[in-house]
């Protein structure tokens, strides 16, 4: 039977996706949202992860919101976001929402593939029952079910969805080698056929928990190197000549993995009677870096004599990585929030962020072109491109005499900038 592929949410992770099958199979990308489906159709891609070109050359992909265009498709990848709430804990809501979708157009012997990272356990456990529910139709006797974890990472052009090796597992063993096919018609780096759906799930999530702890150990060493007197950058090169050292840096942890997938695992540990003591507590030390890095940069303006209430700071960057426009659970806020705490008039600048989803999402309206000499403090919170161009000495320029330039991520030299974490 020739695979026809539907792949449901077409952001960072399901339009590059389905850009990649359409190579090999008929694929329809599908949507809710009519505003999305619209500027796909005309080429335009608000993600930056697939040019205009690309998106026509794709003469064997289709986009829709539309439910009846997909009931053809005997394949259906899940691409929905698995966002946190306010109290940290998974939101499952678009997953349950995307497995409702597709079960209104399941049929027998199709298949359905989850890449959202979740908990292990969840695919079988919350998306299998709602498809038996919709569909009518019995798991593993129907329809079969697959789990492959996206491994995208928005704005790099280099490690690409065919170029990252791809885990792959399936319902059944049957199922589990037409998955791994399926994927590795496509995947030139190769793919890895876990044993079962519940080891990929597992696998993808502790992917990002890993380098969440990785990172709060930074963020711990460099408040505890502040406090000494040391530079951060200057130990970790000194440290990193050693074959085995591994080259994290300290920094705001934010993004819709690393700062998200370590509370689904954490979830799921609670669920079953354990409390993960380090997890978490990276967790903490990450989700307090915004603060920190707010503070430190008031303590260096009151050594300089600057104004703190009433003072005007400018944050260069606001999403949650460089060079991608995405915003979601971005930490550069934390920033802002505790700024304004102290009393700060702040502005932000973004050269790749949307100021409508700027307003939308955090009430904020950037200011993309800040006035010269009138800020007390300048952060360079994201080093998109555009301000790595500019240089240090440009960016300067937007400070008062006297002005602290904070180069969060140590992008620049030591003495270019006033401080760094």
């Amino acid at each position: 039977m020739e695979s026809k592929l539907a792949v449901i949410g077409l952001g960072y992770v399901g339009l590059p996706l389905a850009v990649a099958f359409a190579e090999k199979y008929p694929v329809v990308g599908f949507d809710i949202s009519p505003k999305r489906i619209a500027q796909l159709n005309e080429g335009e891609d608000y993600t930056r992860e697939v040019d205009s070109e690309a998106l026509r050359q794709a003469s064997s992909l289709s986009f829709t919101n539309h439910l009846d265009e997909i009931a053809s498709c005997n394949i259906y990848i899940v691409t929905v976001p698995t966002p946190i709430d306010e109290f940290k804990s998974p939101d499952l809501t678009p997953l349950v929402k995307a497995s409702e979708t597709v079960g209104q157009v399941l049929k027998s012997g199709d298949i359905v593939v989850y890449e959202s990272t979740v908990y292990p356990g969840a695919t079988e456990e919350v998306c299998v029952p709602i498809l038996e529910r919709v569909s009518g139709l019995t798991f593993n006797k129907d329809f079969f079910a697959g789990y492959s974890p996206e491994r995208i990472n928005p704005g790099d052009k280099e490690h690409r969805v065919t170029s990252i090796k791809k885990v792959t597992s399936g319902s059944t063993p049957e199922v589990a080698d037409r998955v791994d096919s399926l994927y590795a018609s496509i995947i030139i780096a190769g793919t890895h056929k876990a044993s079962s759906i519940k080891v990929a799930e597992a696998a993808k999530v502790i992917e990002n928990t890993q380098r969440d702890v990785n990172i709060a150990l930074m963020n711990e060493l460099a408040m505890i190197f502040a406090r000494l007197g040391l530079d951060t950058q200057d130990v970790l090169a000194a440290a990193g000549t050693k074959w085995n050292f591994l080259p994290f840096k300290p920094g705001l942890v934010g993004g819709h993995c690393i700062g998200v997938d370590p509370y689904y695992l954490t979830h799921k540990a609670q669920a079953v009677g354990h409390h993960p003591e380090m997890i978490l507590a990276g967790r903490r030390m990450n989700d307090s870096m915004g603060a920190y890095a707010a503070s430190s940069l008031v303590k260096a303006m009151i050594k300089a004599g600057q104004t703190i209430s009433g003072g005007r700071i400018l944050i260069l960057g606001l999403t949650f990585k460089e060079n991608c426009p995405d915003l979601r659970n971005t930490r550069v806020i934390d920033v802002v929030r505790e700024l304004r705490d102290f009393g700060c008039q702040v502005d932000v600048a973004d050269a790749w962020a949307s100021n409508e989803e700027a307003q939308h999402e955090y009430g904020i309206s950037l200011a993309n072109q800040p006035e010269a000499g009138v800020y007390e403090g300048v952060i360079l919170a994201v080093p998109h491109r555009d301000y790595i161009e500019m240089g240090a000495s440009e960016i300067r320029t937007y400070l008062k005499p006297g002005g602290i330039f904070f180069d969060l991520k140590a992008v620049f030299g030591k003495l270019e900038s006033d401080l760094r974490l």
